[in-house]
């Protein structure tokens, strides 16, 4: 016989519906006004870079702003709920730690050519994770490009040869850019978001970024931004390496795999009419990252709207949700 727990029912209450939270925008040297003119972003800002959808980096907590949790901080959000919101082992390993970073990204210029570190050498240097991402291309405008690796396997001393005599370009691979292209960006891999591309990004959660060249670009003041060059030597990864461009599958009301590493599964959902999703088997929390189009997305009756550049997550204990839209695109993303 089952016992009626009215404590566990108030609990289960609180984490019974698709949660949103208040974007956190960011302006950028680099931004344009895509987020607020395509993804309608609520900023007056002339450079508008990124929207930070889910964030626990510790200088942008996101604030929930719809239902029972409005107003709490995604960190009160985990510290209450534990492993009913972020799923039983992702609270094991990560605790009140969220474990990724969503962003929606607008490049009116060009992104500096960068990198991120490993784990290992992230929680030596800063005590933080390393940075793993994705990117789901939104929009590009035309002959838009990314700059992902290099041409060919170099060595560090070519590498450095290149860095002091300004032609660093010259080694990099560039890849033409359209619409519903994704890419998987390793940690030690170099890369550059171009000129005219919006994107989705899905990420470990750090803000650790090795710049290594940014165009000759100066601030407003006649500044130049900060490289970080010799943090970068060790951190690069020289080689050649094709595996970075992701092809995926668009079957109707069907999630296909896009991405998946031991970070986070991402995956493509088209949806045109109902489709009914089952997450007895995820023991995770689920994200929904709206590219395209708009849906209604439905937890035990509690329905919340999404739209093209807005972002929603089911919290772990909710195994079931019903997606209705005329016609949507949606990545949903959770860890296995």
């Amino acid at each position: 016989m089952s016992i009626f727990d009215p404590a566990k029912q108030k609990r289960n209450e609180m984490l019974d519906y698709p949660i949103k939270f208040k974007p956190i925008i960011k302006e950028k040297i680099w931004g344009g006004k895509k987020l607020r003119e395509v993804l309608n972003k609520d900023s007056e800002g002339e450079n508008l870079g990124e929207s930070w959808e889910i964030s626990g980096v510790p200088e942008a907590v996101s604030v929930v702003e719809n239902g029972p949790l409005q107003g709490f901080s995604l960190n009160r959000v985990i510290v209450d709920y534990k492993d009913e919101f972020l799923g039983e082992k992702i609270y094991k390993e990560f605790g009140a730690d969220f474990p990724l970073l969503i962003k929606f990204i607008d490049a009116k210029t060009e992104l500096s050519v960068q990198l991120h570190p490993n784990d290992e050498l992230a929680r030596q240097r800063h005590n933080s994770f390393g940075k793993t991402e994705m990117w789901y291309i939104m929009q590009a405008d035309e002959g838009a490009e990314i700059n992902i690796g290099f041409k060919e396997t170099i060595s560090k001393a070519d590498y450095i040869k290149q860095l002091e005599e300004g032609k660093i370009t010259d080694v990099l691979n560039f890849e033409k850019v359209k619409k519903g292209d994704s890419f998987f960006i390793n940690t030690g891999k170099v890369h550059a978001i171009g000129a005219g591309v919006l994107l989705a990004e899905i990420q470990q959660t750090s803000d650790i970024t090795y710049r290594i060249y940014d165009w000759d670009r100066k601030d407003a003041e006649g500044n130049s931004r900060e490289l970080h060059t010799a943090l970068a030597i060790d951190a690069i990864d020289f080689e050649k390496k094709d595996d970075y461009r992701l092809d995926y599958d668009s079957v109707e009301n069907q999630s296909s795999n896009i991405a998946k590493c031991r970070y986070f599964t991402t995956n493509f959902l088209p949806v045109k009419g109902k489709v009914k999703k089952d997450y007895s088997k995820t023991d995770s929390f689920v994200i929904y990252m709206c590219v395209s189009g708009t849906a209604q997305v439905e937890v035990n009756g509690n329905s919340e709207p999404i739209a093209q550049g807005q972002t929603i997550l089911i919290p772990a204990i909710n195994k079931s949700v019903n997606i209705t839209s005329k016609n949507a695109e949606l990545l949903e993303v959770f860890i296995n």
